[in-house]
């Protein structure tokens, strides 16, 4: 079994996954106040699982620009911390085993390969959707990082050329849906479910927001299409487990495609069907990847 580790904004997840996807969730570890303590809890919970189970390596999926062959994350998140030392080298030192670390869009989106539904897919562009709009690019079942370890970072898309050079994150991320219904309410308890269930109650201004939101989505994964051509384009996210989710995005599509007779490409839109535990799959994907040539 590899010990796998998903470090998100409030948590870490953690897993026993084995290279069958055969998979025993373990305990959620907090986030602490520094790297030192941040590591401790780590270890101390890597320790209790070789107690009773044989570790063959450990994989972790992270925030940031994740260098994965040096181990160093650069670039920034919601812990500070974990940018700038090198994983790979304290936790190899510690266990001698080994160790890979991945950017968690790029795992989400190995996951899909590797362990998803959908096996036979080579060629995916990945998108999530969340506070911000991230992403990842998967070229013949293999991530394409980039020369600055940005690739598939869609969020950073211009979506226009005004003067504030508005990107898909700035305008089209389920944080923005929720702010402008919290404007518009002058509530700022209302989150995504409040905004939904509004809609579905008959709120027009609710209505509003949320078919701006699919406009904005649908305008994006165009782009992407048009850009790499991929077999297939999977959404993730909270947002995306709203019934009619992909239903929306490729009305908006059909919609888009009758103005401009010039598309003549019909995205295929899918939901992450790894969902939650994604990022553990895709962790242990990259994993095997890195250090059994998994193809």
């Amino acid at each position: 079994m590899y010990v796998c580790l998903d470090i998100g904004g409030s948590s870490v997840k953690t897993a026993l996954i084995n290279e069958k996807g055969e998979f025993k969730r373990t305990k959620s570890l907090a986030i602490t106040s520094d790297f030192s303590s941040f590591m401790a809890a780590i270890c101390q919970h890597i320790n209790e699982l070789q107690t009773t189970t044989e570790v063959k390596g450990i994989a972790i999926s992270a925030p940031g620009a994740v260098d994965v062959e040096t181990g160093i994350v650069g670039g920034s998140s919601a812990i500070p911390y974990i940018h700038g030392p090198n994983w790979k080298e304290i936790l190899t030192k510690k266990y001698e085993m080994p160790v890979s670390i991945e950017n968690d869009a790029n795992c989400a989106a190995l996951s899909e390969v590797y362990f998803g539904a959908n096996p036979e897919i080579k060629d995916l562009a990945f998108v999530v959707c969340g506070t911000g709009i991230g992403g990842a690019i998967i070229k013949g079942r293999q991530v394409h990082r980039g020369t600055n370890l940005h690739g598939g970072e869609f969020g950073y898309m211009i979506m226009n050329a005004n003067d504030d050079i508005s990107t898909w994150s700035k305008v089209g991320s389920t944080k923005i849906l929720v702010d402008k219904a919290q404007a518009y309410f002058q509530d700022d308890t209302i989150d995504g479910r409040e905004v939904f269930h509004r809609a579905q109650a008959g709120d027009e201004n609710c209505l509003k927001f949320i078919d701006e939101f699919y406009t904005i989505m649908a305008v994006g994964i165009m782009n992407i299409q048009y850009i790499y051509d991929p077999e297939y384009i999977l959404v993730s996210g909270a947002i995306s487990e709203q019934t009619d989710f992909i239903q929306q995005i490729e009305k908006k599509l059909v919609a888009m495609m009758k103005r401009n007779h010039d598309r003549k490409i019909m995205p295929k839109v899918m939901k992450c069907t790894c969902e939650s535990d994604a990022n553990l799959y895709g962790a242990l994907a990259h994993h095997l990847v890195e250090y059994q040539g998994l193809q």
